[in-house]
């Protein structure tokens, strides 16, 4: 028989685990509001199924690159992307680009969860709706459990769908708006200090949702918890004064970092 031993399966499962493939890359992204520059010519690669938090203290451009990274900034009066970002092979920022099915591909979890003043089932089923996703009550049920189920909240809300979705805990919202974003079956998901409005327990709750996503999608956190960051991510990146001071497996970052900056600001000495 022609079969592969336990343990050529397990070199071959390792061997694919350490291909580094990238899901987005970024080159020479600067972003302008207005005369002001926010962002210098940064480059930063995405990888694949995995996690990559944005570190830095307030004001470093963490989350104005987050922001091009699925072009929210477009919201923004006056403000200006230049570079290139691509998402597998497309360039996002192309005029021939759909901005709308790019935010279905590259979904985006914000800092105060808000969830629509629409019921539980509504906030989920939003999108695949206007996406055509489902074709059918049946179709359009099983998106809304199964997207529940990811974001660890069926068990809690499945009696209660048709209840206002701001009627659940800070912790339940956003986890809510996490199943919100995954109905519509992004590739990517950015989360921008997910977790800055919530206590303790949720917090852990939304950090352990974020663990078993990285199976299905790529994630890419900002946050200003250090101790966040070194949970939840496998690499890390370093803004300081709008440049990307350094990115590495997380690991290395935080215990012998390449660049001074990076050392003061993870001991606590600026930020």
């Amino acid at each position: 028989m022609n079969m592969l031993s336990e343990a050529a399966v397990e070199k071959a499962l390792d061997k694919k685990m350490n291909e580094v493939a990238y899901k987005m890359i970024g080159k020479d992204v600067s972003v302008y509001y207005g005369e002001k520059r926010a962002l210098f010519d940064v480059n930063l690669n995405v990888r694949e199924n995995t996690v990559t938090a944005l570190i830095g203290p307030s004001g470093c451009g963490k989350s104005t690159f987050l922001r091009t990274l699925n072009r929210m900034n477009d919201t923004i009066e006056n403000c200006r992307v230049t570079g290139k970002i691509t998402l597998d092979t497309d360039d996002i920022y192309d005029k021939e680009i759909d901005v709308v099915e790019l935010r279905a591909r590259v979904g985006m979890v914000f800092q105060k969860p808000n969830p629509f003043p629409k019921s539980i089932y509504e906030n989920i089923s939003y999108g695949p709706r206007i996406h055509g996703l489902a074709r059918g009550k049946a179709e359009m049920d099983a998106i809304v459990e199964a997207s529940l189920q990811r974001a660890g909240l069926w068990g809690e809300v499945k009696d209660r769908l048709h209840e206002g979705g701001t009627g659940l805990s800070g912790g339940q919202q956003q986890r809510l708006c996490i199943a919100r974003a995954i109905a519509v079956s992004p590739e990517v998901i950015l989360m921008d200090e997910p977790c800055s409005a919530l206590d303790p327990i949720a917090t852990a709750k939304v950090e352990e949702l974020i663990h078993e996503l990285r199976a299905n999608y790529t994630i890419v956190i900002v946050t200003h918890s250090m101790q966040q960051a070194a949970r939840v991510s496998q690499r890390t990146a370093m803004f300081h004064l709008g440049q990307l001071v350094e990115e590495n497996d997380t690991d290395k970052m935080f215990t012998n970092p390449d660049d001074q900056r990076t050392q003061d600001y993870i001991m606590g000495r600026f930020g």
